[in-house]
C-alpha cells in the first residue's frame, strides 16, 4: 500500500515548485542507481497513468529488467560461493519466481525476453548458485514460440553435461525434432526412466514393435528408476492377456523399495491362488524394506510378535511428530508385550546423567511419562516404578530445569522421595 503523504512535507513543497524536466531528471538519476526504486516507479506509473498498449508492454519489460538488476548482485555472490545465507537465498528465489510468473502471462516483448534469457543462461551453465529450479523456470517462461524453444535447446546442448542435455532432449521431443531427440537420447540410456522415455517416444510415433523391443532391453539393462518402465510393459502385457508375465513384473515392482502400500496393492491384484504363490516370496524380501514399512506390513498382517521385534530393534524417535506411527503402534502393543514396549520406551531416555537444554529435558519427561504408564497402569508394579524413578530423580537433583520439566509431565514426580 502506498504511504500517505505527510501534510506540509517540505519535500512535497519543493517537488510541486520544480519544473517537470527537473523532476524527470531527478527520478531517472535516482532510479538509475537503485533497481528497486526503478521498479517501484514503473509500477506506480503503470497503475496511475494511461499508457498506450506499446508503452504498457515496454513498461512491463523494463520492470522485469529492473527486477533482474535488483537480484543480480546477490545472485552473483551465491554463484561465486556455491550458495549463501538463507535469507539471501530466499530473497533471490522469490524475485526469480516473480520474473517467471510475469513471463508466463505471455505479455512480454521478445527483446526483453531475450535479454532475460541472456542474463539467466550463464548461471544455468554454472549451476553453482543453488537455485537451478528457479533459473530454469525463468528460462522456460521466456520461451513463447518454437523458435524460442529451439534456441534454448541449442543453448543447453552447447553447454553439455547430462542435466542440460536432458533439458535439450525434452525440448526437441516437444518440438517434434525426431533426429535431434533420438541423437541425444541414444547418448544416455542408463536408467529405467531413460529406456521408458525412448520406448514411449516410439510407441506414440506408432512404432509399437520398436517400442517394446527397447522396453524389454531396458528391463534387462536398466539400472534403477525402473517404475515407469515396468508399468509401461505391464500395461501392454495386461492388454495381451499375458497374466503370468504381468504378475511377475508387478511383483518386481512391489519388492523394489517394498512398502505396505505396495504390498496391499499387489495383494489386491492377485487371485487367492496367485497370492499363495507370491506371498512367501514377498515376505522373503521384507527384511530389505525400511523398518517403518516392515512394521506397517507386520501390523497389517496382525503379526504382532514380529512387529514388536521390528519396533524394539529400532531407535525410539527423537522427534515424536516425525514418527507418530511407531509410537501409536507401541501404545497398541503395550498390553500384549509390556516388557518389550517398556524396553523400547526406556531407549528413548538416553543418558540421564548429563546436562542438556531444557527442551531435551522436556522431551525425556514425555518419554518418562510413558515409562510410568507401562509400569504402573499396565504392569501394575508401582514399587518397581518408584525404585526406578527415585534413582533418576536423585541423580539429577542438582539440575533444576530437569526437575521442573519432569514435574510438569510425570505423575507424582514431586512426591517421590
Amino acid at each position: 500500500m502506498a504511504r500517505k503523504r505527510k501534510q506540509n512535507d517540505p519535500l512535497a513543497t519543493l517537488l510541486e515548485t520544480a519544473p517537470k524536466t527537473k523532476l524527470v531528471d531527478l527520478l531517472v538519476r535516482v532510479a538509475g542507481t537503485r533497481p528497486d526504486v526503478r521498479r517501484e516507479c514503473l509500477d506506480y506509473l503503470n497503475r496511475h497513468t494511461a499508457l498506450s498498449p506499446s508503452r504498457k508492454k515496454q513498461s512491463e519489460g523494463e520492470k522485469l529488467l529492473a527486477l533482474w538488476d535488483e537480484l543480480a548482485p546477490d545472485l552473483d555472490e551465491l554463484d561465486a560461493y556455491g550458495g549463501g545465507d538463507y535469507d539471501v537465498d530466499i530473497h533471490v528465489s522469490s524475485l526469480l519466481q516473480e520474473i517467471a510468473q510475469a513471463l508466463s502471462r505471455k505479455k512480454t516483448e521478445a527483446a526483453y525476453r531475450q535479454q532475460l534469457l541472456n542474463n539467466v543462461l550463464p548461471y544455468i551453465e554454472s549451476g553453482n548458485a543453488g537455485l537451478d529450479d528457479d533459473l530454469y523456470d525463468v528460462a522456460y517462461a521466456a520461451c513463447y514460440t518454437d523458435d524460442d524453444w529451439r534456441a534454448l535447446a541449442e543453448a543447453f546442448e552447447t553447454m553439455g553435461g547430462d542435466w542440460k542435455l536432458d533439458h535439450a532432449r525434452r525440448i526437441y521431443r516437444r518440438l517434434g525434432n525426431r533426429e535431434k531427440y533420438l541423437g541425444l537420447r541414444q547418448r544416455k540410456l542408463a536408467t529405467g526412466t531413460d529406456y521408458h522415455d525412448l520406448a514411449d517416444f516410439h510407441w506414440k510415433a506408432g512404432e509399437k514393435q520398436k517400442a517394446m523391443e527397447i522396453a524389454e532391453e531396458g528391463l534387462l539393462r536398466g539400472k534403477g528408476r525402473m517404475d515407469e518402465l515396468r508399468q509401461f510393459v505391464a500395461k501392454r502385457l495386461k492388454s495381451a492377456d499375458n497374466r503370468e508375465r504381468y504378475l511377475a513384473l508387478q511383483f518386481d515392482q512391489t519388492i523394489d523399495h517394498l512398502t505396505c502400500d505396495k504390498y496391499k496393492a499387489f495383494r489386491k491384484l492377485c487371485t487367492v491362488a496367485e497370492w499363495k504363490r507370491y506371498q512367501a516370496k514377498i515376505l522373503a524380501q521384507l527384511e530389505n524394506a525400511w523398518d517403518m514399512e516392515q512394521l506397517r506390513i507386520r501390523m497389517h498382517r496382525k503379526e504382532h510378535e514380529e512387529a514388536v521385534a521390528v519396533l524394539t530393534r529400532s531407535r525410539y524417535p527423537l522427534y515424536a511428530w516425525d514418527s507418530a506411527y511407531e509410537l501409536q503402534t507401541a501404545r497398541r502393543l503395550e498390553g500384549r508385550y509390556p516388557e518389550a514396549i517398556l524396553k523400547y520406551y526406556l531407549s528413548g531416555l538416553g543418558n540421564l546423567k548429563t546436562n542438556a537444554p531444557r527442551k531435551e529435558y522436556a522431551r525425556k519427561a514425555q518419554v518418562m511419562k510413558k515409562v510410568h504408564h507401562v509400569l504402573v497402569d499396565v504392569l501394575h508394579d508401582a514399587p518397581r516404578w518408584r525404585d526406578f524413578a527415585i534413582k533418576i530423580k536423585r541423580d539429577n537433583i542438582k539440575r533444576p530445569a530437569f526437575q521442573e520439566e519432569f514435574a510438569k509431565a510425570v505423575p507424582g514426580w514431586q512426591a517421590l522421595k
